[in-house]
């Protein structure tokens, strides 16, 4: 974690997201964010222990942020399935929509994971957020199943590569530099195109 919230720190977050940016987190330079922040390598380890922590702190937030925002609207699925009004909600859409609007509201921090974070532990981010949207949606299923409800048996493997497209699909905005306004546009885009799929694939 980051020691202090100082003007030099805020210097240091600052040189470190031009030099991710930049170079990405394998060729970034500590010797160049020093230079850039206006101090001596000797005083940046003061703040960070190195650039593996220095790049978490630029994404670490905005990453947990998301993960937290996918749980929750697990959680409303969850209470949807078991008062029956889980058909309503999906027909009413807008995943890819609130997840895009989560992204632009951190999106240079979504820039860097998604574009420069190859060498961290953040580069399977888009993957392990799809493993477990897998997980939880295929939960979802087994709780309708009990509930009744038919639900067609779905191949994991293509389930799981569906899922991974769907989550990659949303931050195709963020690779293509979408602003925000083109972005929103897709995310509806994207809502109408999976809303139906969806259904159709688990028969529900």
């Amino acid at each position: 974690m980051a020691r202090d919230k100082s003007a030099h720190h805020e210097k240091i977050i600052a040189a470190a997201w031009e030099e991710f940016m930049t170079y990405g987190f394998t060729d970034a330079s500590m010797r160049r964010i020093a230079a850039a922040a206006g101090m001596s390598v000797a005083g940046l380890y003061k703040h960070f222990t190195g650039k593996e922590e220095m790049f978490a702190a630029l994404v670490e937030p905005a990453c947990q942020g998301l993960i937290d925002m996918y749980r929750q609207e697990e959680t409303a699925e969850r209470m949807a399935a078991h008062d029956g009004s889980l058909t309503d909600k999906w027909e009413q859409g807008g995943e890819a929509r609130l997840a895009m609007t989560y992204i632009y509201d951190h999106l240079d921090a979504f820039r860097l994971l998604i574009c420069k974070s190859a060498g961290t532990r953040y580069e399977s981010f888009l993957h392990d957020l799809a493993v477990e949207e897998e997980k939880t949606t295929m939960a979802l299923m087994e709780l309708l199943k009990e509930q009744g409800v038919h639900i067609n048996d779905v191949n994991p493997e293509e389930f799981h590569l569906l899922v991974t497209t769907s989550i990659s699909a949303i931050f195709q905005a963020v690779v293509h530099g979408f602003n925000r306004e083109d972005a929103m546009h897709y995310a509806d885009t994207l809502d109408a195109f999976y809303t139906g799929s969806w259904q159709v694939l688990f028969g529900y």
